[in-house]
């Protein structure tokens, strides 16, 4: 695939990521105060969000090697740490299981904001 496909891709998974982690951290708080918003498909899409997190970093190491794009360094410092984010957040859930909601809520909301910081750098 040429470059400007690659691009395209990285550009448009950078979306879906910043969108998919912004709705499933406001739905995360809004389930802690209303329980009917405590549904199994909030689970699914943090879930997708977070695969997304690696799927987007994968798309953006291909975009960088195969297409030889070079990349501002702290865009791949904030592409980067949205991944490590996603793994504390992961790793956390048991010491803070009584904060379930608010854990995985402010944690995908702070990913969106790393996801947007490293957008607007990578612009």
């Amino acid at each position: 695939m040429s470059a400007g496909v690659w691009s395209t891709v990285h550009t448009a998974l950078g979306w879906a990521m910043v969108l998919s982690n912004g709705v499933a951290g406001l739905w995360a708080l809004g389930a802690i105060r209303w329980h009917a918003l405590r549904r199994r498909s909030l689970w699914w899409l943090l879930s997708g969000a977070w695969v997304l997190v690696f799927v987007q970093l994968t798309a953006g190491v291909v975009l960088m090697r195969v297409a030889a794009v070079d990349a501002p360094a702290f865009h791949v410092f904030y592409g980067v740490c949205c991944a490590v984010a996603v793994a504390f957040v992961i790793g956390y859930r048991q010491q803070l299981e009584h904060r379930r909601y608010e854990l995985f809520g402010l944690g995908a909301l702070f990913i969106m904001g790393l996801a947007i910081r490293a957008m607007f750098l990578g612009s």
